[in-house]
């Protein structure tokens, strides 16, 4: 349920029931005046118990504790509302923030989406049931609740812990990734995963690169110098480099299939590309992929078209 990995530091695992992601990693920082809880896990009861439990064991109290969400999903921020007391500090980027309670939870918010999602081909009978069956729908936050924003540089210290925020957008506009250069330590949220790639993908009709910054800032974190990488999900990474050329590579042949599909000619628009395109998924056909996959495979060739496009000029 939870270890800890460095002095202070815990890794609290959030089961993610009917998931492919399975779990959330958690990071507990016990302070000698506040803690710092990063990301919580869905808005869901089995989530809720395991937390719980864990900050109980740990001897932790919510008014003395503080939240860092690293980005907007669900699985991040579903149990804000649930772990933050009146004292709290709830961190979080501006763009997500905005997201998580001015779009989400508003019908008006997803309406924009489902505008976008048609217009890239998703037929209309089953983006009607997307609600029920997307997470970020079912298991989003209940109720607005106050953040701190906080932008690229800003610190964000707890205990000998002594971190400097970064924007890493491209899974989300706001995703925010936590460094701590003593420690050479990257708290990275879902811009960089281990045994999975994050998914990158947009519906807006804004024109918004996702995959042109998502590969900009993977380029900004092989810069850096990182021993240990602490990602949202599966394992910890201990040789980020190695594993951002594995995230290039896969980036660059889904490209490549993607573009296949364009020049055959059998598809006529993102949707229908998906369908056409293998995805590590254990399904016989495009027809029986869960509703929320075949969401996630067209977002994702939106994203990886309007990549090429803009490197086209």
């Amino acid at each position: 349920m939870y270890r800890e990995i460095l002095p202070n530091l815990y890794l609290i695992e959030i089961p993610l029931p009917k998931t492919p992601l399975k779990v959330l990693n958690s990071y507990l920082l016990k302070g000698p005046e506040r803690n710092l809880l990063i990301d919580t896990g869905l808005n869901l009861r089995e989530c809720a118990e395991t937390m719980d439990s864990a900050l109980r064991q740990l001897d932790v109290r919510l008014d003395q504790t503080d939240l860092f969400i690293t980005h907007m999903h669900a699985d991040h921020s579903g149990l804000v509302a649930h772990l933050a007391h009146s004292t709290s500090k709830i961190y979080c980027s501006q763009p997500d923030a905005e997201i998580i309670f001015n779009d989400i939870l508003s019908e008006q918010g997803w309406e924009k989406v489902f505008v976008g999602a048609l217009d890239h081909g998703f037929p209309a009978e089953e983006l009607a049931l997307i609600p029920e069956s997307h997470p970020g729908y079912q298991y989003a936050p209940p109720k607005e609740v106050k953040f701190t924003e906080v932008r690229d540089g800003d610190p964000v210290s707890n205990g000998d812990y002594h971190f400097v925020c970064m924007a890493t957008p491209g899974h989300t506009r706001g995703h925010m990734c936590l460094y701590e250069a003593d420690k050479k330590l990257l708290i990275s949220g879902d811009h960089i995963l281990d045994d999975i790639t994050p998914n990158i993908s947009s519906f807006d009709l804004e024109g918004w690169d996702p995959l042109g910054e998502y590969l900009a800032h993977l380029d900004q974190v092989y810069r850096m110098d990182v021993e240990l990488t602490l990602p949202g999900h599966r394992r910890l990474i201990h040789d980020v480099r190695k594993r951002i050329d594995q995230l290039k590579q896969h980036h660059q042949e889904r490209i490549d299939e993607i573009m296949t599909v364009v020049r055959r000619g059998s598809a006529a628009n993102a949707y229908q590309i998906a369908s056409q395109v293998k995805w590590d998924i254990n399904c016989k056909s495009w027809d029986d992929f869960p509703l929320a996959q075949k969401w996630f495979a067209t977002g994702e060739v939106v994203a990886h078209l309007r990549y090429v496009q803009g490197q086209q000029g």
